[in-house]
């Protein structure tokens, strides 16, 4: 991978080592290979993970840099999951729970973690079979996982202890926060996107059923 690669990473994320950025290089190898054979993600989007999976992952990293302890729900291919667990490396007591009912897809987890000695726990169980398992979250994320109103009932054990809500979304997003609305309150932040121009990140606090 070139420099501006290493570039486009600290552009996304902020300030990011140069270890880092190799580490994340070698995951994208190890991910390429495994996802030829059980679909980790479309295979549109296939040819560019650097730029539509890992630097879209990193981007939460901008947004917040200070939580230690996350939950990411639905995993899948490891998207925001394993990538934040890379940038979480190397800070004393940080974590990250990647939850993935997916037998496939949660060895896929697990053989990244152990390969690279991730601060990540895979928990290959449901996500409302789960919530017992992962406590005292303070930032749940999740990615093209489900319409608004769903991840809220999904994370809403954590969100509503306190936890705040890190969501990527798509251009349709406010037609979910108004569907949404009608059932819970929170407090919104729209963060624009920046890798996908009509996307954004969706951060969510305060959050209670009505």
């Amino acid at each position: 991978m070139s420099a501006a690669s290493w570039e486009s990473l600290r552009n996304a994320a902020g300030p990011v080592s140069r270890e880092t950025f190799d580490r994340l290089v070698a995951f994208e190898e190890m991910f390429q290979k495994w996802n030829r054979s059980i679909n980790l993600v479309a295979q549109s989007t296939a040819g560019d993970v650097w730029e539509r999976h890992i630097l879209d992952s990193a981007q939460l990293w901008r947004i917040e840099d200070k939580a230690r302890r996350w939950v990411d729900i639905g995993s899948g291919g490891g998207f925001p999951g394993l990538v934040l667990a890379f940038l979480l490396a190397g800070r004393d007591g940080a974590s990250i729970d990647l939850v993935e009912s997916n037998r496939k897809k949660a060895g896929f987890l697990q053989a990244v973690v152990g390969q690279f000695g991730l601060p990540a726990r895979v928990v290959a169980r449901r996500i409302d079979e789960s919530q017992a398992l992962v406590v005292a979250s303070e930032i749940v994320t999740a990615r093209a996982l489900a319409p608004l109103s769903t991840l809220l009932e999904l994370a809403g054990p954590w969100l509503t202890s306190g936890a705040r809500g890190l969501f990527h979304k798509g251009r349709d997003y406010r037609a979910e926060v108004q569907e949404s609305v009608n059932r819970w309150s929170f407090d919104l932040v729209e963060h624009p996107s920046m890798t996908d121009p009509g996307g954004v990140i969706l951060e969510l606090s305060n959050v209670r059923p009505v």
